[in-house]
């Protein structure tokens, strides 16, 4: 069991891909932090409309809630968040499709004379069609 986990998104039209990483992430570690992409941030990468912050935050939020395990949310204006400046973080929570980033992090982190963290990688969640879920479609 992991002592603080960082996951982090924008968690736009809260799908199960995103439920099953927030799960995972919750069964793993004894305190969350959850890096939600500010609406500035989110709207600059994301082609599709965005939900605003605060309601983005609601449902994760009412979401989170039954999953019994003590968390915060942190707004992020960047790719990285809290992840590569917090000494506290012992992991991370991606999916297949974000490992390369959590890779990044840990090579910022060890510039940085950071402990480097854990990687827990969530499989891909598919569609009836197989395609990877997706806020876009």
């Amino acid at each position: 069991m992991f002592k603080k986990t960082v996951v982090g998104g924008t968690f736009n039209g809260l799908h199960n891909g995103h439920k099953k990483v927030l799960k995972t992430a919750f069964e793993n570690s004894k305190h969350i932090t959850i890096g939600l992409t500010s609406d500035d941030f989110a709207r600059r990468f994301k082609t599709k409309k965005i939900t605003s912050y605060a309601k983005r935050k609601r449902e994760l939020e009412k979401f989170i809630k039954t999953l019994k395990t003590p968390y915060e949310v942190v707004e992020i204006n960047d790719i990285y968040g809290i992840a590569t400046i917090d000494p506290g973080l012992d992991s991370i929570v991606v999916s297949d499709e974000t490992l390369l980033r959590a890779e990044e992090i840990n090579t910022i982190r060890f510039k940085k004379t950071l402990p480097r963290l854990t990687i827990i990688v969530v499989p891909l969640v598919l569609d009836s069609k197989g395609r990877p879920l997706s806020s876009s479609r």
